[in-house]
């Protein structure tokens, strides 16, 4: 791993110098996860259609339990190919990709803190990108929230698994690849912020931009503490508090 101790808190500046940013995987293996965004992206916006065209019906709720199961192992399986990518390429690990660690309590306590700041911030900026594109949401998306005790515990585990993995593709190593490829920090910030909300197209168009905001502050996150470890607490409890309390 590059940094055995916890990172600072207090950096006096982001670096403006030309990044040394190897690649993390090869040139294929970042097209063919890209080509996989943009296939979810197309397969999101062909459900929106489908179901805007459909005559208004009673809302009924589906089973959601296969749905949720199958998020899961997409998200692991995310990070399965990206860990194998990684490894074979450069020798990066999964850690190497997290970054940061947590020795002593006081490390969980400030990767927490930081969390919960960072979800305070979304939070406010969310309120304001709702003022701009307005609240709606996407198609059918409201009756595939969990309602049961069954469906509540399987949505923590696609919420923990969504902020785990999420965060390690796009913080990780997404935002690390295309810092090898631009030579630049702040280019390869806004390009995984930009591919994280088209990847999220089965929301709609308007949530794919609040999306991407989220994203590029996340990564800001990310960059600064040199750590995904906040990120991923923040991104699993805004999806556990939204999908449970609609928070």
């Amino acid at each position: 791993m590059a940094t055995l101790g916890a990172a600072p808190i207090v950096q006096s500046a982001f670096p403006v110098r030309a990044s040394r940013q190897e690649l993390v995987a090869t040139r294929g293996h970042t097209a063919l996860l890209l080509a996989l965004c943009l296939g979810l992206t197309l397969g999101g916006a062909l459900f929106q259609m489908k179901a805007h065209s459909q005559p208004a019906e009673p809302a009924g709720h589906p089973q959601v339990v296969p749905l949720y199961l199958s998020l899961i192992a997409m998200e692991w399986g995310l990070c399965l190919y990206v860990s194998k990518g990684c490894l074979r390429h450069s020798g990066t690990s999964l850690r190497d990709l997290i970054g940061g660690t947590w020795r002593r309590p006081q490390d969980v306590a400030i990767d927490t803190g930081l969390a919960i700041g960072l979800w305070t911030v979304w939070t406010i900026v969310e309120k304001g990108l709702d003022r701009w594109f307005g609240p709606a949401h996407a198609a059918s998306i409201q009756t595939l929230l969990p309602q049961r005790g069954v469906e509540i515990l399987l949505w923590v585990g696609v919420s923990i698994s969504a902020g785990i993995c999420e965060e390690l593709v796009f913080r990780g190593y997404f935002q690390k690849q295309f810092e090898g490829l631009t030579h630049s920090k702040w280019i390869a910030l806004f390009l995984q912020a930009a591919v994280f909300g088209i990847s999220h197209g089965y929301q709609g168009l308007e949530a794919c931009a609040k999306i991407a905001v989220y994203g590029a502050l996340f990564g800001l996150l990310a960059l600064w503490r040199g750590s995904l470890r906040p990120g991923m607490i923040a991104h699993s409890g805004t999806d556990i508090l939204s999908g449970i309390f609609g928070i």
